[in-house]
């Protein structure tokens, strides 16, 4: 427990007992699979850190400093991921997977298990998979294929060999196929003398493919010592078996297991084959692709030729799922640990291949706006945020109708420019991965760093970087407990939402895509196959109605019943069905889809699909199709406002959102559990509906951890409960018994706002490049107005003043403390009240006496002074490879920037409250 000022904050102590049953039934459901009870049930009620290894130069004096200090922030556990070295450390660097590298690994399970914290790790260095072990035969491989045209009556006598020089490095010939003007096809393979053909073209004009399995020659990006190399083919089981062998002995040689092995996003580039691409393609897709192989590779934009396009692209995506993801996370069980696996920018289904792994892991990158008053957001150092509501939902939907307890994040990633980000422009951001399904959220992250190393310490490139060199790590215990007391909550239990989406992917494949047979779905380029689709036009609206919603695959739709009237899977079940318009539906996804409805389920069509996709038997099954919905046409109505057909099958959304308000809801044994945030201008004060019977309602104040009986209003099916949310603010209510829980104190503004008039002392306590003089300011401003000692400064501040009872009468006060640059520790009479770190920074004062001490210590960001540093001319960054960049990734300098205001800026005010119960 954190203490201050002889008060300890019981935030992480006092966590709802819900949270065993959370434990309880991941136990259960990874026992079945083999997995031990130790690797579950870990301290991921916490938020952890991904923990970069730089150039591996850890011993065991820094481990334990290092975890100490993480673990008394309030994180729960780390994330290995050893990258590129530091200049001059380079006799320190330890070769990845070395014996002494995986000593290190062991000393660091065993320490972070003796603090009460557990290790992930990624299998590899930098990213993505790859490393020494990988041969050219196993790394990733791409199709290669060169034309050479024949007139009628032309020879080829020649050696078939890659014309392309960029392509030539180990290319291997597969085959090579003739077609000629008029229809005909020879594969002249079988002709072949080694690589030397000679063949003559009868009859009319040929164009000869020349087929190739080349090679990406992607090497491992930001590599650690000793994990150099080419990056792996993620479409064979062969190639994963044996990269995985180095990795086994590694384990067996460990104490402790990890916790989990875990796969950055698919960054694999331009990888579109595997050697046994056309014997797999025939056996999914029922027909030989390479007489079509002229068809595949034609520029032209031409509807048999996507059909073909489309079948290569999903046997892409099959090829990812069975080949590696699949079978990476069969290895993870049977060597005791789990696999968290971020999906997206994979060449696949998303849903289904975020699903393989135990948790599957989204990440946001850059920053979001937010309505919230007094929520800076300066354009100057901000990097666009990409974290749509839509596509954070695919990796929660994939853990919900798969029965996965947890979904994590890859979150905070560069924010803002180095040096810049503030814990209150982390809570919003975070918020909102909250209410999208995610309920174990990683900072990315928390460096390394030596106590030899001088500030600020060793840096990964891309902010923000949490760790006790940072001032924000001052204060950053109280984000950490925000957090914790949010997923202590939304772990429990299991998902509560009421519709599934269809996800129609084969619109997409189908698509031109410019002829590329090898198409990422990227979280950073969503207009290439998000936006603008039908789909996303769809999830948003009923999102915006209030919905909560989870998406859905073909091949879970496959795996889903109907029980009494409601649709079952795996992970749950759910009150009906949404499928949006979309041209292009696999035959069996339909034929499903009608048959759940025939049993009782509700199932809005807002369109028909036009026809399957593919090439294989298309127009018999097209045929097919047309008579199927021909004879269901009662069944498969479309229903083009999908909200008003659910409100008719007796769906509704939860009309709370009309308030501004954004929820998540979950079930705990028949209890509701609501997250409910503010990221309106305005407060959110009265009743709100929810849509369910309660005799009671608890709220909970993540912020605070203060919980009282809610006052509510019974109204038929739903309930009216009242709520009091400031902008930027967040509440938890939950139905069922309160038991002795005394009632909620609500309260209102008794009057106008007082402001503290009058001198403050002002004294630097901590931080550097030195410690300025006290003085006494007549007014707020920010410190940076006082001299270079404090234009210069980052660290801590004391501010102290007097100030007499006012003469208003009230309950209580609030304690407004205005602008904060960046979060304060407060104390009355020598009270401790607690930490205002988030916007609207207040606290309340409780009764006041006839003459108060205040004293606020104020945190400001270490921007200022690695300005000085580099106006100094001193240089910090000693980086290997990429070194430092900024949000933009141009050249760090830090000496172009303005100095950033700094301390209690004010105005300080008090706001009398009255009692409403």
């Amino acid at each position: 427990m954190i203490e201050k000022n002889g008060i300890k904050d019981k935030a992480q102590s006092n966590l709802p007992v819900l949270l065993l049953a959370f434990f309880a039934s991941t136990v259960l459901m990874f026992a079945q699979e083999g997995v031990s009870a130790e690797a579950i049930v870990s301290n991921t009620a916490k938020p952890w850190t991904r923990w970069w290894w730089m150039g591996n130069a850890v011993d065991t004096a820094g481990i334990r400093q290092n975890l100490q200090a993480l673990s008394d922030g309030g994180l729960g556990g780390v994330e290995i991921t050893p990258i590129y070295g530091v200049q001059g450390e380079e006799v320190n660097y330890l070769d990845y997977l070395s014996p002494k590298w995986i000593e290190m690994l062991d000393y660091t399970i065993t320490t972070a298990h003796s603090l009460g914290m557990q290790v992930d790790m990624t299998l590899g260095t930098g990213w993505p998979y790859g490393g020494p072990q990988v041969t050219p035969a196993i790394a990733a491989t791409k199709l290669v294929v060169e034309e050479v045209r024949l007139l009628k009556g032309e020879r080829i006598q020649q050696e078939i060999i890659v014309e392309n020089e960029k392509n030539k490095k180990n290319a291997v010939l597969l085959c090579v196929l003739a077609f000629g003007e008029d229809g005909e096809y020879t594969d002249l393979t079988d002709k072949l003398k080694g690589n030397f053909l000679s063949w003559k073209a009868r009859g009319t004009n040929y164009t000869l493919y020349k087929v190739f399995t080349g090679k990406t020659g992607q090497q491992v990006k930001r590599a650690a010592p000793g994990g150099q190399g080419y990056t792996l083919d993620h479409y064979s089981k062969k190639a994963l078996k044996e990269y995985l062998v180095p990795f086994e002995s590694a384990f067996a040689k460990l104490e402790k297991k990890p916790r989990a092995i875990f796969n950055d996003s698919f960054e694999v580039y331009g990888t579109d084959f595997t050697p046994n691409f056309f014997e797999i393609f025939e056996a999914k897709r029922g027909y030989d692709l390479k007489p079509h192989l002229h068809k595949l590779m034609a520029p032209e934009n031409a509807q048999l030729y996507n059909r073909i396009r489309s079948d290569y692209r999903e046997t892409l995506s099959d090829l990812l799922l069975t080949e590696f993801d699949r079978p990476w996370t069969e290895w993870a069980h049977n060597e005791g640990t789990l696999s968290k696996l971020q999906a997206h920018g994979s060449p696949g289904n998303l849903i289904d291949l975020y699903a393989s792994a135990d948790i599957p892991e989204c990440e946001t990158f850059g920053s979001m706006p937010f309505d919230i008053p007094g929520l800076r957001r300066e354009k100057d150092d901000i990097r666009e945020g990409d974290a749509d509501a839509v596509m954070l939902k695919f990796s929660s939907s994939a853990a919900h109708i798969s029965g996965k307890p947890l979904t994590s994040s890859e979150t905070f990633t560069w924010l803002r420019d180095h040096f810049k980000t503030a814990l209150s422009q982390c809570k919003p951001e975070a918020e909102d991965l909250l209410l999208n399904g995610v309920n174990h959220i990683f900072l990315h992250g928390s460096t390394y760093s030596p106590q030899r190393a001088a500030w600020p310490g060793w840096k990964f490139y891309a902010s923000v970087n949490f760790n006790p060199n940072n001032t924000i790590w001052e204060d950053a215990p109280e984000l950490f407990s925000y957090i914790t007391r949010c997923q202590s909550l939304l772990q429990a239990g299991k998902p509560d939402n009421d519709l599934l989406v269809y996800w129609p992917i084969y619109d997409i494949w189908d698509d031109y895509l410019d002829g590329n047979l090898f198409f990422q779905f990227k979280i950073h380029s969503l207009d290439e196959w998000l936006h603008d689709t039908p789909f996303y036009d769809t999830a948003n609206k009923l999102m915006r109605k209030g919905y909560g919603t989870d998406f859905i695959s073909d091949a879970f739709i496959a795996k889903s019943e109907v029980v009494d009237g409601k649709i079952v899977l795996p992970g749950g079940s759910y009150k009906g069905l949404v499928v949006p318009d979309s041209d292009k539906m696999p035959l069996r996804t339909l034929e499903h889809l009608i048959r759940l409805k025939k049993k009782g389920a509700t199932i809005i069509f807002k369109g028909l699909p036009e026809s399957v996709p593919g090439f294989y038997d298309y127009e018999a099954q097209n045929k097919t199709m047309r008579a199927l919905l021909d004879e269901n046409r009662g069944v498969t109505d479309i229903k083009p406002e999908s909200a008003t057909a659910l409100v008719a099958n007796g769906i509704v959304p939860e009309t709370l959102v009309d308030t501004g308000l954004k929820y998540i809801r979950r079930d705990v044994n028949g209890s509701k559990v609501y997250y409910l945030v503010n990221h309106t201008k305005e407060t959110v004060n009265g009743f709100i509906p929810l849509e369910v019977q309660a005799e009671e309602i608890l709220i909970m104040d993540p912020l605070t951890n203060l919980m009282g009986k809610a006052v509510i209003e019974n109204t038929g099916a739903r309930t009216r409960v009242k709520v009091n949310i400031s902008s930027g603010r967040s509440l938890f209510l939950k139905t069922g018994s309160t038991s002795d829980t005394p009632p909620w104190k609500y309260t209102s503004q008794a009057g106008d706002m007082i402001p503290i008039h009058g001198h403050w002392e002002l004294s630097f306590t901590k931080g550097g490049p030195r410690i300025p003089r006290d003085t006494v300011l007549t007014s707020l401003h920010s410190w940076t107005d006082l001299g270079l000692d404090t234009e210069y400064f980052s660290g801590t501040a004391r501010y102290k003043t007097t100030f007499d009872k006012p003469e208003t009468e009230a309950e209580d006060f609030l304690l407004d403390l205005g602008d904060v640059r960046e979060s304060a520790k407060v104390w009355l009479n020598d009270n401790y009240l607690g930490t205002a770190w988030s916007v609207p920074f207040t606290l309340k004062t409780g009764q006041l006496e006839k003459t108060n001490t205040l004293v606020v210590e104020v945190t400001n960001l270490p921007a200022n002074r690695i300005r000085a540093k580099e106006i100094r001319g001193e240089e910090w960054k000693i980086f290997h490879e990429i070194n430092m960049v900024d949000k933009d990734y141009k050249k760090f300098d830090a000496t172009k920037w303005n100095p950033m205001p700094s301390g209690l800026i004010g105005p300080v005010r008090l706001i009398p409250l009255k009692s409403e119960n």
